[in-house]
């Protein structure tokens, strides 16, 4: 594979976030270690949609709300319409807490997705991110079952409208990694993978050429079936809405027939974030999102890498899901986050992205795709810090419409 450069660029890239770490966790002066620096601003000042609602209907409460639980459910039930989805109702629903001390481990949470819209997508989806107690131990999972009709464009950044190809799918996904610390905030990790799509029908491209669904085999069903290592550095204190520090991973995955693969094939993936709180006395952040994915082998179409094909869906605003397709995929993304009320309650942002994929001939990189929106955060629970985001995004091609999301993007 083409590693060596890369896992270089990653170990250049390794060592900056750790020599940001330390510089933060050195400062002296108001004695506030990163941890301390991660967590929101005086939670206990601030408001949310709960809050509001036992406002509203007791006008006897008190001002300075509720206390922090042990476990802190933020769910949200809504009809709305996004570019992915077209009209749908969805319920989104995470908790968020703490498998040690709160002062010490980083914050745990389990979120859960139940969708069904006007595409005739039913979507099923339970994640995970748990931290062991002193964070020795983290274990991530991702599990979904889907019935998926999407609209595809065959591969790379420049597929036009005229190539679009509809598919239609049942999927079902099981991912699992644990991870060991090695030292503070580096960790080593071993998982399974599984992706099987099955029940596949193609409606042909719009054009009437053969689809590179045709080209890479075709079929009505592929299963990929593999392990992974990774490496990882995570200094991010609440995964859900981070305000500093940084992450960044290195990912390997191979998929094996003698596991039940159609075919063995591999790839690489790094994906680097970095958050800069611009000052202690809010949550105003400058935040920054790269990937890279680079395959070998024969790759199942639906398993390349793709426009929203990050555990969360959540790349590429300004594209449906799945919009741009190749072997290798490089993307970029940056965000300004601000508050809109001092208590906390609504907040902004202000984004663009980029993402590159390779086409079928050549497996060179093609145009690059931008995109360009803004967005309204409101704050659904303030003690895990989770806001429902509320975006809207334009990119090429005509391509434009809202995306929502419970948690911050990335």
């Amino acid at each position: 594979m083409k590693s060596i450069k890369y896992i270089i660029l990653f170990a250049i890239i390794f060592c900056f976030l750790k020599s940001e770490g330390q510089q933060d966790t050195s400062r002296s002066d108001k004695n506030i270690s990163v941890k301390e620096a991660d967590a929101p601003v005086d939670s206990s000042k601030q408001r949310d949609i709960i809050d509001i609602i036992k406002r509203v209907f007791n006008r006897n409460s008190p001002p300075e709300g509720r206390k922090s639980q042990k476990l802190n459910f933020s769910i949200v039930p809504a009809v709305g319409y996004s570019l992915s989805s077209g009209f749908a109702v969805d319920v989104s629903a995470n908790v968020a807490f703490y498998t040690g001390d709160p002062r010490q481990d980083n914050l745990s949470e389990i979120d859960a997705e139940t969708v069904y819209d006007t595409k005739s997508q039913k979507i099923l989806i339970v994640r995970s991110i748990i931290w062991g107690d002193a964070n020795r131990f983290k274990l991530v999972t991702d599990m979904r079952w889907e019935k998926y009709p999407i609209d595809t464009y065959g591969l790379g950044s420049a597929a036009s409208n005229a190539s679009i190809d509809h598919l239609v799918y049942m999927y079902i996904r099981t991912y699992a990694t644990i991870f060991k610390k090695i030292v503070p905030n580096f960790y080593a990790g071993f998982g399974y993978n599984l992706d099987d799509h099955y029940n596949i029908s193609e409606s042909g491209t719009a054009n009437s050429t053969l689809s590179d669904y045709q080209r890479l085999g075709g079929g009505t069903q592929s299963k990929s079936s593999g392990v992974n290592l990774d490496l990882l550095f995570d200094n991010r204190r609440n995964p859900i809405n981070p305000l500093n520090g940084g992450y960044a991973s290195l990912f390997y995955r191979r998929n094996y027939q003698f596991l039940g693969s159609d075919s063995n094939w591999q790839e690489l993936q790094f994906d680097l974030r970095r958050y800069f709180r611009l000052s202690p006395n809010s949550n105003n952040i400058l935040a920054f999102w790269a990937i890279s994915r680079f395959t070998t082998g024969n790759v199942p179409y639906l398993d390349l890498p793709s426009t929203g094909s990050d555990m969360y869906n959540n790349g590429g605003r300004g594209y449906a899901e799945g919009r741009f397709r190749g072997k290798d995929m490089l993307y970029l993304e940056g965000e300004y986050r601000f508050g809109i009320t001092k208590n906390g309650l609504l907040g902004g942002v202000l984004f663009t992205n980029a993402e590159t994929f390779t086409g079928i001939q050549g497996n060179q990189f093609q145009k690059i795709a931008p995109a360009v929106g803004t967005g309204l955060r409101v704050k659904i629970n303030k003690h895990s810090n989770t806001n429902v985001a509320i975006d809207y995004a334009a990119g090429l091609y005509g391509s434009h419409g809202f995306f929502v999301n419970l948690g911050e993007v990335f």
